[in-house]
């Protein structure tokens, strides 16, 4: 059996304004209903796959259970990261823990990447599987379409691999410069860095031990002294924080001489830009692809997008534009400065403007919220709590709030009082009140909530109790 090994973390620059620190791109529906997340986790589901082990960290462990029990996946083991550390040390912690089965196959893979061909995927890993199972370091490489300068690049020991068969892998190359792309595309010996791997337990940590054992002390450390949580397994921060920050292919497949690459056939890709996104979609006769409610007049290579129901983005003569519209930030860009959009980020970071990191709409383990209106004075937020979604008891030093639920039934804890609102009823909470708010129902449950108070803050919360076990600042 194979154990996939999920890495779902990410500061999500490079999909802005979509995808944010707050909410990357893996969580998404960025091509269809379902998320990144929820695909990756489909594509490594089934014969030959046993339960996966996902590593993220503390800010979207809620949003990973929430996503995969709507899958119906409910025999993942989760580790958290207290910081992000690059991949080599979450590999080498998820191989720690699967250490007392050294045989195990790990397929360690990211969240966030579309894979076409789910199906050809599946059998290119199973072909791998042979070869880690005898001992390589087995890497995947997708047969490159066009002289890319975003990814990595693998160098085979002879060219023109067959697709689904492992053979000997000669080196990894950095990112190139265009003359250097257009060259190794055409001398058919390279293949895109898929950045997904295999091998069996055992193999890994000698290879970690040979290659980067600086590693092994901290992320032993870190296991030995992680504690569980809820459902989830919670890495001891101060030994993961002395942990390398550095990638696996860096500290140790650079490095190892064991190994193997299979091709893939096409119908990968990291989605790393937009203009990636743009390549991946469905596209009319003039190459424009839209979402949402967008329309496209007498444009060409371009890519609408809009979020938001209550908007409409239209897009006249445009060429080679990418427009993402969101009900708080909007992006237009040229295609060919889609790699560039992480700069804006970075530069919308540096003059402290909040949407570089945070999203619309603040996903917590009971549901989610968002601001709807915002004041001087006042704040008008829409509520929405999942059935069994139960908010912490708690109260507010520095406003009172008021509730309208606006879809079905809400039991409120006001004091020593229980009471159930049904649609259209509402509740006055006095500030300092201690209050919950709970879903007993079925279906999810809506309420508006308008809060008024000299500070609206989110810190302005006491808690008293919470099933979700989250500190004061969560």
């Amino acid at each position: 059996m194979i154990v996939p090994v999920i890495l779902c973390g990410g500061s999500g620059t490079r999909l802005w304004p979509l995808s944010r620190k707050a909410y990357p791109k893996q969580f998404s529906p960025l091509m269809g209903s379902e998320s990144l997340f929820q695909t990756t986790l489909r594509r490594l589901s089934g014969p030959g796959f046993d339960a996966p082990l996902v590593l993220t960290n503390a800010d979207f462990r809620f949003l990973v259970t929430e996503q995969m029990r709507a899958l119906g996946v409910d025999d993942a083991a989760i580790l958290i990261e207290p910081e992000g550390r690059n991949t080599a040390p979450a590999v080498l912690c998820a191989a720690l823990r699967l250490e007392e089965t050294p045989e195990a196959l790990m397929l360690v893979a990211p969240s966030d990447h579309v894979i076409a061909d789910a199906q050809g995927f599946r059998d290119a890993v199973l072909a791998g599987a042979e070869a880690a199972a005898g001992g390589r370091l087995v890497t995947f490489g997708a047969a490159p379409t066009r002289p890319e300068t975003g990814y990595g690049y693998l160098e085979l020991a002879a060219p023109d691999p067959a697709p689904g068969r492992p053979v000997a892998l000669k080196r990894f190359t950095e990112k190139p410069d265009a003359a250097r792309a257009e060259a190794m595309v055409a001398g058919g010996r390279h293949l895109w860095n898929m950045g997904i791997f295999l091998f069996r337990v055992a193999d890994i940590l000698a290879a970690f031990e040979a290659h980067a054992p600086e590693l092994m002390a901290p992320c032993r450390a870190a296991l030995a002294g992680g504690r569980a949580d809820l459902g989830f397994f919670r890495l001891e921060a101060e030994a993961y924080g002395r942990a390398g920050d550095i990638s696996l292919d860096y500290a140790v497949m650079e490095k190892a001489e064991n190994l193997s690459v299979v091709p893939c056939a096409g119908g990968w890709s990291d989605l790393g830009s937009w203009d990636a996104l743009w390549s991946v979609l469905e596209r009319d006769g003039a190459g424009v692809a839209t979402s949402g409610p967008a329309t496209a007049i007498a444009c060409e290579n371009t890519l609408l997008r809009a979020e938001e129901k209550g908007q409409h983005l239209v897009g006249l003569g445009l060429r080679d534009i990418v427009a993402v519209a969101m009900r708080d930030a909007v992006l237009v860009a040229d295609m060919g400065a889609a790699q560039q959009v992480k700069d804006v980020v970075a530069a919308l970071k540096a003059a402290g403007v909040a949407q570089a990191v945070e999203f619309p709409r603040f996903h917590r383990p009971w549901g989610w919220y968002e601001t709807l209106c915002l004041g001087g004075r006042f704040q008008v937020k829409r509520i929405m709590v999942r059935p069994g979604g139960v908010l912490s008891l708690q109260s507010h030093m520095h406003r009172a709030e008021h509730w309208v639920v606006v879809a079905g039934t809400a039991r409120i804890t006001m004091g020593d009082e229980v009471r159930l609102l049904t649609e259209n009823q509402s509740v006055y909470i006095p500030l300092g009140t201690v209050h919950r708010l709970e879903n007993p129902g079925k279906l999810d449950m809506y309420l508006i909530e308008v809060q008024t108070g000299a500070y609206l803050g989110e810190d302005d919360i006491t808690r008293y109790e919470d099933i979700y076990a989250r500190s004061s600042a969560e």
